[in-house]
């Protein structure tokens, strides 16, 4: 997507006028309403609401039930899953009402999503702004929006059958690609600037580019594994710190067979993970802050002081939260904070690009 995004900058005419403001405006809204749609889903998990709506209707799923018989046959249709039958089987229609607003709240904020995504698109497609080669890059970013819908129903459909809970590996997919369609978006509005209110990339080398580009894959890396720890609802066990089970490294790390599944099955160790990159991520975001406070000016210095305070803060934010058994405000406050650590390095790896931006 860079060299079409850069190649669209380029062809646009110099005549003074931003003609890309709009569009910058349009794209960072949406990039705030695809940080609110993960809210919602993190609260949709939290109040274990995710599996309240049993099918997947793209169209008419929009309208939530609308009389008593509506809301008796989505009722029904929840009873037949292992959810209920299992563990919510003391469940009246009053307390099923309040776990499927949840869900239906999260579909419907995605579909306005697309709405979001579409409208403005045309209109600023026939008004010009766009250019040909820009807009095939924004529509695949719409491309994922919608891709990201289908995940989130494959992600639902997992625990409809043989289940109590969504498959952990598809909750941890789901999120990586919000993750990826958050940062894409703030990457290319961080492209669209011009240069009078773009800095210069000179103070950008090499090294700090790959520096930043390691700390962005790390980011994402800790983000996916924050998903495997809620799937298997790792943050409610082992709620000590810095020991666990009074240990420095505890025993039962690798006791599933083959080893590797652990990783993604064993609590302790998926945990444990987390938290061994989280320590990574923590000094690595200390030695970026000392470096932007030490350079104290420059474009590179200003970043690297904020991915490293948004980080230190992160680090905090999640320690409170697993000691404190995963309080709701604090648990959305960590999972929004990690999206806007990972957009901010995506907007520093903008801004990083030597090529020339809108005059």
């Amino acid at each position: 997507m860079t060299d079409s995004v850069q190649s669209a900058i380029n062809s646009l005419p110099s005549d003074g006028i931003d003609r890309l403001r709009p569009v910058r405006i349009w794209l960072y809204t949406l990039a705030a309403a695809v940080l609110t749609l993960v809210a919602v889903g993190g609260l949709t998990r939290l109040t274990d609401s995710g599996l309240s709506i049993t099918t997947w209707k793209p169209v008419s799923g929009i309208l939530p039930p609308l009389s008593d018989s509506d809301w008796q046959a989505e009722f029904d249709a929840y009873k037949q899953i292992p959810e209920f039958i299992q563990q919510n089987y003391w469940m009246q229609l009053a307390d099923f009402k309040f776990i499927f607003w949840w869900e239906w709240a999260h579909r419907f904020l995605g579909r306005m999503i697309g709405f979001l995504f579409a409208v403005p698109f045309v209109i600023f497609l026939f008004q010009g702004r766009l250019s040909r080669k820009l807009a095939p890059s924004l529509a695949l970013l719409f491309l994922l929006g919608g891709f990201q819908g289908f995940l989130g129903w494959w992600m639902v459909s997992s625990g409809l059958s043989a289940r109590l809970d969504v498959s952990q590996y598809r909750l941890a997919t789901h999120l990586a690609t919000a993750s990826i369609l958050f940062a894409s978006i703030i990457w290319v509005a961080r492209r669209l600037e011009p240069r009078a209110n773009a800095s210069s990339p000179a103070s950008f080398s090499p090294k700090s580019r790959l520096a930043l580009k390691f700390m962005g894959l790390l980011v994402f890396i800790q983000i996916i594994k924050g998903a495997f720890v809620a799937g298997l609802d790792a943050g409610y066990a082992f709620n000590t710190w810095p020991l666990m089970e009074g240990r420095w490294i505890p025993d039962g790390l690798f006791s599933l067979q083959p080893f590797w599944l652990n990783l993604f099955e064993n609590m302790l160790t998926v945990q444990f993970s987390h938290r061994l990159m989280g320590y990574l991520i923590g000094i690595l975001g200390l030695a970026m802050l000392a470096y932007g406070f030490k350079e104290r000016s420059g474009l590179l210095s200003g970043w690297m002081r904020l991915i490293g305070i948004l980080i230190i803060l992160q680090v905090m934010l999640g320690i409170i939260t697993l000691v404190l058994v995963v309080p709701m405000p604090l648990a959305l406050g960590h999972q929004a904070l990690a999206f806007l650590l990972l957009g901010s390095i995506a907007a520093a790896l903008a801004d990083s690009s030597s090529k020339p931006q809108l005059a």
